[in-house]
C-alpha cells in the first residue's frame, strides 16, 4: 500500500509526466526517495534543471496531500488502482519506454490479456468500416485475443461490440479521461458491459476531463498493451497512424492494415501504412501468422499462473524471472503429444488424434498464439 501511495503521489504531481518519471526513480532510487527528493537533487536530473526544480518540488508537497483523497474516491467507485509495482500490473505495458505510474482500472485485468491486439481507426469510419471493426473484433475475440481500443466512437466502438458478442470474448477500454468520465457520453452503458468483459482503464486521475491533448498520450497504452495493432480507416492525420508508429517504432509490435475503397478518403491512412511495410490484412489468419509468440522476456506474476505450473522455491529459482505460463486444456496436450516429434498437416493431425477438423483448427491458433506451436508452411505445423 505504501508504494502504491508514492506512485500515486508521482502520478498526481504537475510537470512530470511518464518520461520523468523514470528518470527520477533511477535517479534517486526507488519511487519512495523520488517523492522526498528535495531541490538540489531535483536540479541534477535531466528534463527539469534548475529552472524546474523549485515548481517539481511544491508539487510533488502538493501531490501528497491529494493522495489520501484520491484512493477514497477510487474505493468508493470501485476503481483499482495498480502501479508499476503491483503483480497486476500488464507485463507487455511495463516494457515500453514510458509506462504510466499507475493505471486506474473499473474491470479487472487476466492472464490471457497478454494476448492482446489492438484494433483503432477513424471516429468517422464508413460502414464498411464499422462493420469490418466489428468483423474483426468478434473473430479475435473468438481466437482467444483480447481486443483492446480507445472506446471513441466509430471503429473502436464497433471492435468492442464486435469482442463482447462472442460469449467468452474480452476486451479493454483505454480512455483519454478519467475512468469515471465516459467519453464520448453516449457509451456510458457500453463501458459499464466492458468492465464486466474485461476493463476500462486510464492513466488520468478521477474527474479528468476529456482534453485534446490527452489522447495522443492514450495511444501508447493501447499500442503497449497489444502484441500488434490493426488499423482499419484512418486518415493520413489520424490518431490512429500515431498509435501504429507507436507500435512499430517505439514497442517493436507488428501493424495491421484493412485495405478500403480507393474512392473512400478514410482508406488513404491503411494504404500508406501498407505502402510502408504495415501487413495487408484481410481474414483472422493474416494477423495470427503475423503475430509471433510472446516476447521471451516477458514474464508473469505469481498471482496469474496456471494453478498446476510447479516452480522451485531455492534462492537461485526465485531471483529468475518467471516465464509465461498458460493453462493447456485436453485437446491441446493430444495435439502437442501427436506434433512430438515430426511437423504434420492438418488432415494428418486430426486422423492422428481422431478430434473434430472444428476443433483441431481452433486449438491450433490457440497453441500458435501462445507460442507452443508454429506454422511451417500452407497447413503444416510443428512443436516449438
Amino acid at each position: 500500500m505504501m508504494a502504491l501511495r508514492h506512485w500515486l503521489q508521482l502520478s498526481l504531481t504537475e510537470g512530470i509526466g511518464p518520461v520523468l518519471q523514470t528518470r527520477l526513480i533511477e535517479f534517486c532510487g526507488g519511487v519512495e526517495p523520488a517523492c522526498e527528493a528535495n531541490t538540489t537533487k531535483l536540479r541534477q536530473i535531466e528534463g527539469i534543471g534548475a529552472a524546474k526544480a523549485q515548481k517539481i518540488y511544491d508539487a510533488l508537497k502538493e501531490s501528497a496531500k491529494q493522495v489520501d483523497d484520491e484512493i477514497a474516491k477510487a474505493h468508493s467507485l470501485a476503481v483499482g488502482l495498480i502501479s508499476r509495482e503491483d503483480p497486476l500490473y500488464p507485463p507487455l505495458l511495463k516494457h515500453i519506454p514510458d509506462p504510466p505510474a499507475v493505471l486506474y482500472v473499473k474491470g479487472s485485468l487476466e492472464p490471457r490479456d497478454l494476448n492482446g491486439i489492438a484494433i483503432v481507426g477513424s471516429r468517422r469510419c464508413s460502414y464498411y468500416g464499422r462493420e469490418q471493426a466489428e468483423r474483426f473484433g468478434a473473430l479475435l475475440a473468438g481466437a482467444g485475443m483480447t481486443v483492446v481500443s480507445g472506446g471513441a466512437r466509430g471503429v473502436d466502438s464497433a471492435a468492442h461490440r464486435g469482442a463482447i458478442s462472442h460469449p467468452q470474448g474480452r476486451t479493454i477500454a483505454v480512455l483519454g479521461s478519467g475512468v469515471d468520465v465516459p467519453y464520448p457520453s453516449e457509451n456510458a452503458k457500453l463501458f459499464e458491459e466492458l468492465a464486466n468483459r474485461g476493463a476500462v482503464m486510464s492513466e488520468y486521475p478521477l474527474g479528468t476531463p476529456p482534453l485534446a491533448e490527452n489522447f495522443p498520450r492514450r495511444n501508447r497504452i493501447v499500442s503497449g498493451l497489444s502484441r500488434g495493432v490493426l488499423v482499419i480507416e484512418a486518415d493520413v492525420r489520424s490518431g490512429a497512424l500515431i498509435t501504429a508508429r507507436q507500435a512499430c517504432d517505439d514497442h517493436g509490435r507488428p501493424v495491421f492494415a484493412l485495405p478500403g475503397r480507393l474512392d473512400n478518403a478514410m482508406s488513404a491512412g491503411p494504404h500508406k501504412l501498407i505502402r510502408d511495410g504495415a501487413t495487408l490484412a484481410t481474414c483472422l489468419e493474416d494477423i495470427l501468422d503475423g503475430l509471433g509468440p510472446l516476447p521471451h522476456d516477458i514474464t508473469q506474476p505469481d498471482s496469474l499462473i496456471a494453478p498446476e505450473a510447479e516452480r522451485e522455491t531455492d534462492a537461485k529459482t526465485q531471483a529468475t524471472p518467471v516465464p509465461v505460463v498458460m493453462d493447456l486444456n485436453d485437446s491441446q496436450r493430444e495435439i502437442l503429444i501427436t506434433l512430438a516429434n515430426d511437423p504434420l498437416d492438418v488432415d494428418a493431425i486430426i486422423e492422428r488424434t481422431t478430434l473434430p477438423a472444428h476443433l483441431v483448427l481452433k486449438e491450433l491458433t490457440l497453441l500458435s498464439l501462445k507460442g507452443v506451436v508454429r506454422r511451417i508452411e500452407g497447413q503444416t505445423y510443428a512443436k516449438r
